[in-house]
């Protein structure tokens, strides 16, 4: 009888110890910071206009440049902030997905690459015109509490007046986006150069192309919008890319 009585406490012991051991667990991952998942694209290298590799110190701080990925006609952002940036930025996606932001990179930490396709009603740059933009400079713009506010290295989407904060993963500033812009992970090495390997965030990329199919077919001059870009990408800066731009 004893020795039913201790096999009996021992198994309530160790279902104690259990359950201690998966609260303390499930504690602790509360408080980690989410890494996200990495959405994993072919490497490519990122190039300047005569198809060499780009330098990350040959970057203007400040200036607007445009380079394709992971397809190619999904544009991206890659600006040159000038300060390391912040990073873990922990951001979430309109469907409540966290992840964390990993921040610049290259020598000072400042360098940063965004899909340049707005979250809201997927404005972008277009050969024509383009109604999104990074802003160095000071610019106003409202809160999502309808305040006005002054800010700088925002992308500013002139469409909607969704702001986007560059310097903490494009996270949400004002306007009606719901989640920040998909970040481009980039990978600099001591050659001096950059490869784009993915993207964190929320992506829009089946959206956009079910959109804009037949335009992108008329103006990149293709019919599989959506093929990988492959080993390369070409970085050229917004102002020859684009017509016009649209500034607010």
């Amino acid at each position: 009888m004893s020795k039913h009585k201790s096999s009996g406490m021992n198994r309530r012991s160790f279902v104690k110890l259990c359950m201690t051991a998966l609260a303390a667990s499930t504690q602790g991952a509360a408080f980690a910071a989410p890494r996200g998942t990495l959405h994993a694209y072919p490497r490519s290298l990122l190039t300047d206009q005569t198809r060499r590799p780009l330098r990350a110190s040959d970057l203007v701080v400040g200036e607007n440049y445009i380079f394709h990925y992971p397809f190619v006609t999904t544009p991206c952002f890659l600006v040159n902030l000038g300060a390391p940036t912040d990073s873990e930025v922990v951001l979430k996606t309109e469907r409540g997905k966290s992840y964390a932001w990993q921040g610049g990179v290259g020598p000072d930490a400042s360098i940063v690459a965004f899909s340049a396709i707005c979250a809201h009603k997927m404005t972008h740059p277009a050969k024509a015109v383009s109604f999104i933009n990074y802003r160095h400079e000071r610019v106003r713009f409202l809160n999502n509490q309808k305040e006005g506010l002054e800010g700088s290295q925002v992308i500013y989407c002139c469409s909607e007046k969704s702001v986007y904060d560059a310097r903490r993963g494009a996270r949400v500033l004002g306007g009606p986006a719901k989640q920040p812009l998909a970040a481009v992970k980039l990978e600099y090495d001591d050659e001096d150069t950059l490869h784009a390997v993915g993207t964190y965030g929320g992506e829009m990329f089946k959206k956009f192309f079910s959109e804009f199919r037949e335009r992108l077919q008329l103006e990149y001059l293709i019919q599989d919008v959506d093929r990988a870009i492959g080993a390369h990408t070409q970085v050229t800066p917004l102002d020859q890319y684009c017509k016009t731009q649209i500034l607010c």
